[in-house]
């Protein structure tokens, strides 16, 4: 069979448009979603770890919240990595500046989803999903990263704008970054912002006392006490101090508020309870489960805890009894052997 031509193979039969390997990878497409249509109806949140200061600096993560609707930037923050800790630091610049959305848009990442539906304990949420229920804020994950296509979007073109706008400031490190983002959030959504569909804004005020939502966005975690009045938490043995009312806690559940700004609180019924602490070695956990996002910061800690603990010299047996060697009389001068040897 000689060669043939495209049209005469596909008026042959042996060849039609489309039947191909490639052409059916051609036909594989996602079909764009709809905008939403009010501002504030729905927030895509997402975390972008990449060399934002090139070679000035180490590595780290950018947290990214954009509304769906108009595309506008509601709240940037770099951060060692993306965290639960992290996130209630942005969360409540959020709240604090737009209020409370409807609805926060993830990705499957832990902080936001419990990865494994046979894991016992808590409340069947992440904290961070905690928080937002006591918030009224819905929190959905996307199936894919093409679902949440828009702030996908935006992060490629922060890495390129932003790290660009950054060598030209001789930015390099997280404080002086952050003290750039807000003038650069306005130029950013000067240029690319949009319209929404319509004019209502579904922001709803929040209307909780600073202290209020402290408790709220910090992790709580419950904790059984035994007949010592002591339990565990965070590689410590916590130990409460004798009073009238913790006096009576044993076998009962005490509720731990960890801060990131202040030290851990011991709560029973509204009631600060007094303690104190006997902690274990603090490390990162020798084979920890690290995630790939945050395995550029654990490196870092890890490499931090290593300058710290210097390797111990090692004693001999003599060094730790404190013997020392005394001087013998056959290794001592001929002038002094005979002077020894005289009546």
């Amino acid at each position: 069979m000689g060669f043939r031509s495209p049209a005469r193979r596909y008026a042959s039969g042996w060849w039609r448009p489309g039947s191909g390997c490639l052409a059916r990878q051609r036909r594989t497409f996602h079909q764009p979603r709809l905008r939403r249509e009010h501002y504030g109806e729905l927030i895509q949140i997402d975390g972008s770890e990449h060399r934002w200061f090139e070679e000035r600096g180490a590595p780290c993560t950018l947290l990214v919240f954009i509304d769906d609707a108009t595309s506008k930037i509601m709240q940037l923050r770099f951060v060692p990595s993306e965290s639960t800790d992290s996130y209630f630091e942005v969360l409540r610049g959020y709240l604090d500046v737009h209020g409370c959305p409807v609805a926060f848009y993830s990705d499957k990442h832990s902080v936001f989803r419990i990865n494994k539906p046979e894991a016992k304990g808590g409340q069947g949420m992440t904290q961070f999903g905690r928080a937002l229920a006591e918030l009224n804020i819905e929190i959905l994950c996307a199936n894919s990263s093409q679902a949440k296509g828009r702030v996908e979007r935006a992060n490629r073109t922060l890495q390129d704008r932003l790290v660009k706008d950054l060598r030209v400031d001789g930015i390099s490190d997280l404080d002086a970054g952050n003290n750039f983002l807000p003038g650069f959030v306005e130029r950013f959504n000067e240029r690319f912002a949009v319209r929404a569909a319509k004019p209502e804004n579904l922001h709803r005020q929040i209307n909780l006392a600073p202290s209020r939502l402290s408790d709220i966005l910090c992790h709580r975690e419950q904790r059984y006490v035994g007949a010592q009045l002591s339990f565990h938490y965070d590689r410590k043995q916590i130990i409460l101090e004798h009073s009238e009312v913790s006096e009576n806690l044993g076998g009962q559940y005490v509720e731990l508020y960890n801060f990131a700004d202040r030290p851990l609180e011991v709560r029973w019924k509204g009631l600060l309870l007094p303690y104190r602490v006997f902690s274990k070695d603090q490390r990162v956990n020798h084979t920890a489960i690290v995630e790939n996002k945050r395995l550029g910061h654990a490196l870092a800690v890890v490499k931090a805890q290593q300058d710290l603990r210097r390797t111990p010299k090692v004693m001999t047996n003599s060094e730790k009894t404190g013997y020392q060697k005394r001087r013998s009389i056959l290794n001592a001068p001929l002038l002094v052997l005979s002077d020894a040897l005289k009546p």
